[in-house]
């Protein structure tokens, strides 16, 4: 989202070269013919290229819609490191200022704070499509996020008032409806069938401010993880900039493929990677907003994560796959289950499970109250488990709720950087190794699936026995303490360092 882009600076040039000689003549561009024996190199459209787009734009661009969203900015605290967050909307500088020019730094700030850091509304704006007739509007759920108004216009013209009918944070999908009784709108369908990588894609939107926007490019590849939760993402090489969020990619046939989402730039602009929420996800997201304004999925409540070459080997797993359980949250449904920590769950309800990520998806599938059945590794022995799924709490739900029996991990664990899981197989001992903490530096010395056997020279069978001896490092007032690593065939001793708050 961005606000609108200013005039054009004086002096602004624009040149189009095309094995053409440029001159420039009292301000002018002019293109001077070829010279001769110069031929002119005809443009060759590939097979199945199109011509132009032009007669698909025309179809699908009246349901494109600008949204200009008002929400309340954030009361800062007043000192010297307080930036502003976000655009700034428009507004003047209040009498008497005494900061200098309009070019000090801090001008932004009391253009929207004004001189006792009171909040002021700020505007920002975004992309969005029609879906039905009565006015419908699909776009992202951060362009409306914490909106206390919201207006839609189509190509800049014919604004109209809109409300927030349901949002979804984890797909970033809210669906909006204008507020216009009995007139109707053009509308755009989502695609029934997935596109291929290199299918063409054209993204009408409104970068900058400067609604009515269109690119194109090719999808470029599926099952992109922007990091954004469980779901994938399609990527696409159409120009999308920020105010394109919301706004649709379309195929040859005008259906949308995609919700513009997200780009990847080291620059802020597009550099030709841009993701897209797929229509399949995104037409599932919007039928429950439209029926219930919220979107309901079942809810394991388990921490899990993956299951690489290490841990495999150390769970005895012929290849790594499945999900590992490192915590399970109390009073949830896998707590009621018996699910533990250091299970590995392999399938549910028959369907294999290749990592966390899927089994995410898998369980968020289902309608909150369904019993399933989980397969799952336990001691070198696998069993089915059946779980009754609840409902999947908000993120900041979710946050609140601790592992079972305990509020967090133990804080000795987190000195180490390390969470850990008993080892189970035939002969093995002491604990395996089933995360690590980047910002430790146990990050630098120990890896997933490494076998823990002493702490300080005492036997390690358990994570109470690491607690222990952290607790005994702390007493002494050591910063470090010697663990002994078994890495495959290979024995040594690694002194950690503990973290300290």
């Amino acid at each position: 989202m961005n606000s609108p882009l200013s005039k054009r600076p004086s002096g602004w040039r624009m040149a189009l070269v095309s094995g053409l000689a440029v001159l420039a003549v009292g301000g002018a561009v002019l293109l001077a013919p070829p010279q001769p024996g110069v031929q002119a190199q005809q443009s060759v459209l590939p097979p199945g290229a199109p011509s132009s787009f032009a007669d698909l734009v025309e179809r699908v661009k009246p349901a494109v819609v600008s949204i200009q969203v008002t929400s309340q900015g954030p009361k800062l605290a007043r000192g010297p490191q307080q930036e502003p967050r976000g655009p700034g909307g428009p507004g003047a500088r209040p009498p008497n200022m005494p900061f200098g020019p309009d070019d000090n730094p801090l001008e932004e700030f009391f253009k929207r704070f004004g001189r006792e850091g009171v909040p002021r509304p700020v505007q920002a704006q975004g992309s969005g499509f029609v879906i039905s007739a009565d006015g419908y509007v699909v776009t992202n759920n951060h362009v409306v996020d914490n909106a206390t108004k919201v207006q839609v216009s189509f190509d800049q013209h014919n604004r109209y008032e809109a409300e927030v009918v349901g949002t979804d944070e984890r797909t970033d999908i809210a669906l909006l409806k204008i507020k216009a009784n009995g007139k109707t709108f053009p509308f755009v369908k989502f695609a029934g069938d997935i596109p291929r990588v290199g299918d063409w894609v054209v993204a009408v939107g409104n970068p900058f401010g400067l609604g009515g926007t269109v690119t194109a490019g090719i999808v470029s590849a599926h099952g992109r993880d922007i990091g954004s939760g469980p779901y994938d993402y399609m990527q696409v090489d159409a120009a999308v900039n920020k105010g394109n969020s919301g706004g649709p990619s379309f195929n040859l046939t005008g259906e949308v493929v995609g919700v513009n989402t997200a780009i990847y730039s080291p620059t802020g602009t597009s550099v030709g990677i841009a993701f897209a929420i797929p229509a399949r996800t995104a037409s599932e997201v919007v039928t429950q907003l439209k029926s219930g304004g919220a979107v309901k999925r079942g809810w394991l409540g388990v921490r899990i994560q993956n299951v690489d070459e290490d841990t495999a080997a150390s769970l005895g797993l012929k290849e790594a796959k499945g999900a590992l359980v490192a915590e399970v949250n109390g009073g949830s449904p896998a707590a009621d289950a018996g699910i533990k920590s250091g299970d590995t769950v392999l399938s549910v309800n028959g369907a294999k499970v290749a990592d966390s990520r899927d089994l995410a998806r898998q369980i968020a599938a289902f309608a909150p109250g369904t019993t399933i059945e989980l397969r799952v590794l336990r001691a070198q022995k696998e069993q089915t488990m059946p779980v009754k799924l609840g409902l999947l709490p908000s993120n900041q739900e979710i946050a609140k709720q601790g592992p079972a029996g305990r509020p967090s991990q133990p804080t000795e664990l987190g000195q180490l950087g390390l969470t850990v899981t008993p080892a189970t197989g035939q002969g093995q001992e002491g604990v395996v190794v089933t995360d690590v903490d980047q910002g430790t530096d146990a990050a630098q010395k120990i890896r997933n699936g490494d076998f823990i056997t002493e702490i300080s020279g005492t036997p390690v069978n358990s994570a109470d026995d690491l607690v222990k001896g952290v607790r005994e490092a702390n007493k002494l007032n050591r910063r470090a303490v010697l663990l002994k690593i078994r890495s495959g065939n290979e024995t040594r001793f690694v002194a950690v360092q503990l973290k300290r708050s």
